[in-house]
């Protein structure tokens, strides 16, 4: 870098995930001073006059997304961001919104030949009256991320009325076959699989799955990387993970979370959950451990976005 770039660090924002977005942009904004960058923080407010003025004023070359969840990483930030002709680190406007939307996203999988769980959206007047499939299934919003809002319903529970009655996610969701096994994650950069990582949440704390505590609170996981896997199904999703990486039109990094039942006797059956245009940047995320075991410094990985986004 022979002049020292100008970069807006974009955190905060209106979702669910709004603390782990802090934190994160805290972290790559320190990150990107150490590479030399010029950094300016903004956190992205509701006030939208507010946030187009502050970018006019800050006059980024660049900004980094370090958004999460709904309006930082469903393509409406980036919409803002094209119109004011910024570059933008992670993917582009269509990737965003359609990795976002689960539905949207399983069919753009099932197009390109990714192994989804079966499933279906419902309506939670549906969900409301009946079993949607049969137990156990798991029920998600359809736009948020980290794993807000997301419910395993087994055989004999009478959780799926209360669920509805307290649903906060819009008039649908998305059920799908519970998948068990183990949880294990990819990270992608550019057209490059980095490693799999085993994910176990720590047993004692009260997490049934890989929750939101379990992602992000100290302690709440652990994971092994790389996974102890076989080779047929590590190279399986190796490639499972650039292929929906490709089949979204991804920009700079995301990661594939899937699901690995190898409960049986037979073949392990990899099962792709979904792809995270805007992974995680805190201590405990999952992206920058694996780009550490690949030998890229968290900001180096910073520094590989921003000139991403440059370059696009």
């Amino acid at each position: 870098m022979t002049t020292a770039r100008r970069v807006t660090v974009l955190m905060g924002g209106m979702s669910s995930e709004r603390e782990v977005s802090l934190v994160s942009g805290k972290n790559v904004a320190e990150a990107l001073r150490t590479a030399g960058y010029i950094v300016s923080e903004l956190d992205a407010s509701s006030d939208l006059a507010a946030l187009v003025s502050n970018l006019k004023e800050q006059k980024p070359d660049v900004v980094f997304n370090a958004l999460h969840g709904r309006y930082g990483e469903d393509g409406c930030i980036q919409g803002i961001l094209e119109w004011m002709k910024i570059p933008y680190t992670h993917s582009d406007v269509r990737a965003s919104a359609v990795a976002m939307d689960k539905a949207a996203a399983r069919a753009v999988f099932l197009a390109a030949g990714l192994p989804v769980a079966k499933g279906k959206v419902v309506s939670i007047e549906e969900l409301a009256k009946a079993d949607p499939l049969p137990a156990p299934y798991v029920i998600k919003p359809l736009n948020e991320g980290s794993s807000v809002g997301v419910y395993i319903i087994r055989e004999g529970s009478d959780q799926r009325k209360e669920i509805a009655a307290n649903w906060g996610y819009g008039p649908y969701a998305l059920a799908e076959e519970f998948i068990p096994g183990r949880e294990i994650t990819v990270g992608v950069m550019g057209d490059r699989a980095l490693t799999i990582t085993d994910i176990t949440p720590t047993p004692g704390q009260g997490h049934d799955f890989y929750d939101y505590d379990a992602k992000y609170k100290t302690g709440g996981s652990t994971h092994v990387l790389p996974a102890q896997l076989d080779e047929t199904t590590a190279q399986q999703a190796l490639e499972a993970s650039v292929k929906a990486h490709q089949a979204l039109g991804c920009s700079g990094a995301s990661r594939a979370d899937f699901r690995l039942d190898d409960t049986g006797s037979g073949p392990a059956r990899l099962v792709l959950l979904e792809v995270n245009t805007q992974p995680g940047m805190t201590a405990t995320s999952l992206l920058p451990e694996q780009a550490a075991w690949c030998g890229i410094s968290y900001p180096e990985l910073c520094s590989w976005l921003t000139e991403q986004a440059l370059n696009k």
